[in-house]
């Protein structure tokens, strides 16, 4: 009973050390032939998205013109509409006087065939004859006036009729300048998806041919894989032979297998999203400038800053073998350079908040390969899907007090 409940052990104890190793993904189990392959073909996908985003950009640019010239029109039409709105109440207003002069001009017409006595004194006429003129005068300032109220009226209703007309074009416009800002967010919007937290285009491009001419000059052969070329050109130390003492830079016990966590305490902040979502873990102190270590012993292979001023060091680790690399970013600053060895008592700089940023944090994420790092041996679109879960090799509590 003893010796099966041993072997039981002993199998549970290899299934869990086969399970807890780092498995390469495919882009780091690539020969550098397939990686030239994949670099052509990956490439022309940039150059097509490159294209693509050249394209979108006309589009909105050629929008951004007719929607401004539509809100000249409508500026226009607006102009057009009050000043029809003041002819109108000008109009109105003349028809209320000529009806009132209408109707004392009549009154006076129907006293004047009404044969009144007072007729004269009525008017102010001081003879027949003056009072004759008078009545001529008033016939033909009744037909005058009969024509001049027709034609405002025309007038008005003329006016009425282009008042709505320009309403309606108003609101045909603003219809069309809707519509246009609808197509100029749907573009905006594609060309943010392409764009979306990745490098540019032109920095993709040339790194991934830079990863190319960095294996050929390192004398990979063309159906070695990537990581063991760098094992054998670039040998570094391995994780678990490092000769860390307790105490060293507030260095307790490793979290787990020769790993340590980056900064001394410490909560999470954001966890890792994996593929398409958030590729590593955030991580804050209540000390906003703390200073950050290696989660391991490495090389740095990369410094530099990220499209939005993030400020990135990235590390290689040989973990049993297998190449992983680290990535700190957002650092406030660091003080360490390309090509120099890191223990976990190396600090590498201090805790920031540059580049796309909401606060003091850090990013950390960790891959089975780099688009960045000489002999990184992947593109930006298999970085991304080589990420791993940081937690997988380092133990992260809600909070902590050591590394």
């Amino acid at each position: 009973m003893m010796k099966k409940q041993i072997a039981l052990f002993s199998i549970l104890v290899m299934s869990i050390t086969i399970f807890s190793l780092p498995t390469e993904t495919k882009a780091a189990a690539q020969t550098l032939a397939e990686f030239e392959a994949e670099v052509k073909k990956y490439t022309k996908e940039l150059q097509e998205k490159k294209d693509k985003i050249a394209k979108n950009d006309a589009e909105v640019a050629e929008i951004k013109k007719r929607i401004a010239n539509i809100e000249a029109q409508i500026k226009q039409a607006e102009t057009d509409i009050a000043n029809l709105e003041q002819e109108i109440k000008k109009n109105e207003e003349e028809i209320v006087a000529k009806k009132e002069e209408s109707k004392k001009i009549m009154e006076y017409y129907q006293i004047a065939n009404g044969d009144n006595a007072y007729l004269e004194y009525a008017f102010g006429s001081t003879s027949i004859t003056d009072m004759i003129y008078r009545m001529s005068v008033v016939e033909q300032l009744t037909e005058y006036n009969d024509q001049v109220m027709k034609e405002l009226k025309v007038l008005v209703e003329k006016n009425q009729q282009q008042k709505e007309t320009l309403a309606k074009k108003k609101s045909e416009l603003s219809s069309l300048k809707k519509s246009l800002q609808s197509e100029k967010e749907r573009i905006d919007a594609d060309t943010s998806k392409i764009k979306a937290g990745m490098p540019s285009l032109e920095e993709q491009i040339k790194s991934a041919k830079a990863q190319v001419d960095y294996l050929k000059s390192e004398g990979c052969y063309s159906y070695e894989t990537i990581n063991a070329c760098m094992t054998r050109k670039q040998p570094q130390p391995d994780i678990g032979s490092g000769n860390i003492s307790v105490g060293d830079a507030g260095i307790s016990a490793p979290s787990t297998n020769g790993f340590y966590r980056p900064m001394q305490y410490g909560y999470i902040t954001q966890s890792y999203g994996g593929y398409g979502g958030h590729l590593g873990i955030d991580l804050s102190s209540s000390n906003k400038a703390i200073p950050i270590y290696p989660i391991a012993t490495g090389v740095v292979t990369a410094k530099y800053y990220d499209n939005y001023g993030a400020l990135v060091l990235k590390i290689r680790h040989n973990v049993g073998g297998t190449i992983i690399y680290s990535t700190y970013a957002h650092m406030r600053s660091w003080y360490v350079n390309e090509g120099q060895v890191v223990t976990p008592t190396t600090m590498l700089g201090l805790m920031g908040s540059t580049g796309y940023s909401t606060g003091p944090h850090l990013h950390l994420e960790v891959t089975t390969c780099d688009w960045k790092s000489k002999g990184g041996g992947c593109t930006w679109k298999q970085y991304q899907r080589s990420t791993i879960n940081p937690s997988r090799y380092v133990q992260f509590p809600s909070r902590w007090s050591n590394r």
